[in-house]
């Protein structure tokens, strides 16, 4: 068993930054990748950003490339989102998940992830 609970959301200005933070418990970290996702209002939940369980690869959807990092801190067990130059279209239910399949792939299908926090709102105004 994982568990996971985000933080960091709130509101911020069209341009502003956000950090978000997960904090993993329950199976040793280093041992599974970790990936954040999004679900806004009426759409499907979608992948945003993942890092290995080293921390050395990172994969991120086109439209938050140059504008959001993905990082881990395994000796603190937590993954964090550095979000910025945020646009309006950023406001979603974020969420950040665990996948537990061995090898190093990097996965962005939600249905393969085994772990989920409850999710952390962010809403960017325009």
């Amino acid at each position: 068993q994982v568990q996971l609970v985000e933080s960091g959301g709130g509101l911020v200005q069209a341009g502003g930054s956000l950090r978000l933070s997960c904090a993993a418990s329950g199976r040793t970290f280093s041992g599974y990748a970790m990936g954040w996702f999004r679900q806004a209002p009426e759409k499907e939940r979608e992948f945003v950003a993942a890092i290995s369980r080293s921390g050395s690869t990172t994969y991120y959807t086109n439209p938050v490339k140059g504008r959001f990092t993905i990082s881990r801190d395994n000796a603190k067990n937590t993954v964090n989102l550095q979000m910025n130059s945020l646009k309006p279209e950023d406001t979603a239910l974020y969420y950040c998940a665990a996948d537990l399949a061995p090898g190093p792939v990097i996965r962005t299908t939600p249905r393969t992830y085994d772990y989920w926090g409850q999710g952390t709102q962010v809403t960017v105004s325009s």
